[in-house]
């Protein structure tokens, strides 16, 4: 079935901290790369199973994302639009230490940005959904499109594949290395599978 197969990036210390992790542009951890891998092999299983050719993989350009997206031995082409939140001043900081009023701001507002901030939530969702729509159509002819790409944009894509928009970013949790799937056939969009992580136990 053609479609968006779409993943979160391998673990890295500033998400084993729990820092919030925006543009800072760092490495998987250890466990991030055994992540990558046990992904990859979910991935390329999946597809030889269901006899479904991956098209393209598309990573976000942070290194993170092109080292989860290199694991599947495939040729990755970057796309700026998958590229995480910009967390402006925030970016780093643990997210204990987010002030209470920012969360608040946060949730309570798609377009607000927290100081330093570039974008907002309601700006992210606009460009992953121009993303999802454009690779969309290039899976409903060629096969899968793996998306390797972060927290805010993934739940964008969630959303997008909902129909709710940036609804989906405050009452979705995706794991890190986690897939989820989205068939695009037939003119529509449908959620196949969400945050799956069985793949990176055992």
């Amino acid at each position: 079935m053609s479609g968006l197969v779409v993943v979160r990036h391998g673990r890295t210390t500033a998400n084993a901290r729990g820092l919030l992790l925006g543009r800072l542009d760092v490495p998987l951890d250890d466990h991030g790369r055994d992540q990558a891998a046990r992904l990859a092999r979910a991935v390329l299983d999946r597809a030889a199973a269901e006899q479904v050719p991956i098209a393209a993989v598309v990573s976000s350009p942070l290194e993170r994302a092109r080292a989860t997206a290199a694991a599947l031995g495939l040729p990755v082409q970057v796309d700026d639009r998958l590229i995480e939140l910009d967390y402006g001043e925030l970016d780093g900081t643990p997210l204990a230490d987010v002030p209470l009023e920012v969360w608040q701001e946060w949730r309570a507002d798609p377009g607000y940005r927290p100081p330093g901030c570039a974008e907002s939530l309601a700006q992210v969702q606009v460009r992953t959904e121009q993303a999802c729509e454009e690779w969309s159509a290039v899976a409903r002819t060629e096969g899968l499109v793996v998306l390797v790409t972060h927290v805010s944009p993934l739940k964008a894509a969630i959303g997008w594949a909902l129909g709710i928009g940036a609804g989906a970013a405050w009452s979705t949790h995706v794991d890190t290395a986690s897939i989820s799937r989205i068939s695009v056939g037939g003119g529509r969009r449908v959620l196949r599978t969400f945050n799956e992580t069985a793949h990176l136990s055992g």
